[in-house]
């Protein structure tokens, strides 16, 4: 799965995460762990390393390759050592009459009430459909993550469902309220 760089604004770009990000992705997740502890997953130390981050972009990789995730990262180009502003994913895509994906994002910290989220998954759906050929994309959030809602409401998500302890998060069994994006209405052969 091939997937090309985008430019969000004139100052963050958008493109495809490799092994070689490790060290800022790694940073980044340091710099925003206290922000983002609510609505992630429990994660260990070794997660906010480089050598963690290595890892699981090297698993991030292999997925690629594979045909089931693809994983971008937001890039601040106009420092002198250009930062990770947040990450965007495609997850558990299936192909054939499903041709579907799981999405999800984060914005670092630093990097908050920009709009580069809604950016984000703007160029992540336009891919979805132009490149992947996908037919939906599907977002779940915690419940009282209206930030996040309202990324998906003006990214033309709609609401289908609530999720009963869809997801362990902070330590929990979290609800989730589920969102879905019709990108096209393409048959599957016809991409």
């Amino acid at each position: 799965m091939r997937l090309d760089p985008a430019r969000l604004t004139d100052t963050v770009a958008l493109r495809p995460a490799t092994a070689a990000d490790a060290a800022p992705l790694a940073e980044a997740c340091r710099r925003s762990r206290a922000h983002l502890e609510p609505w992630e997953p429990v994660r260990p130390e070794e997660y906010f390393t480089p050598r963690g981050q290595e890892a699981r972009l090297r698993q991030y990789e292999e997925q690629r390759a594979a045909g089931l995730t693809a994983r971008w990262l937001l890039w601040d180009t106009t420092a002198a050592h250009p930062e990770v502003a947040g990450g965007i994913t495609l997850s558990n895509v299936t192909l054939g009459p499903f041709r579907s994906a799981n999405l999800g994002y984060w914005i670092d910290v630093g990097y908050v009430g920009r709009g580069l989220a809604t950016a984000a998954v703007e160029a992540v759906c336009a891919a979805s459909d132009a490149r992947l050929g996908l037919h939906r994309l599907e977002a779940g959030t915690l419940v009282d993550n209206a930030a996040s809602q309202r990324v998906l409401a003006k990214c033309g998500f709609t609401r289908f469902g609530l999720a009963p302890a869809y997801l362990h998060i902070n330590g929990a069994w979290r609800d989730h309220r589920l969102f879905q994006r019709l990108l096209n209405d393409r048959a599957p052969h016809a991409v």
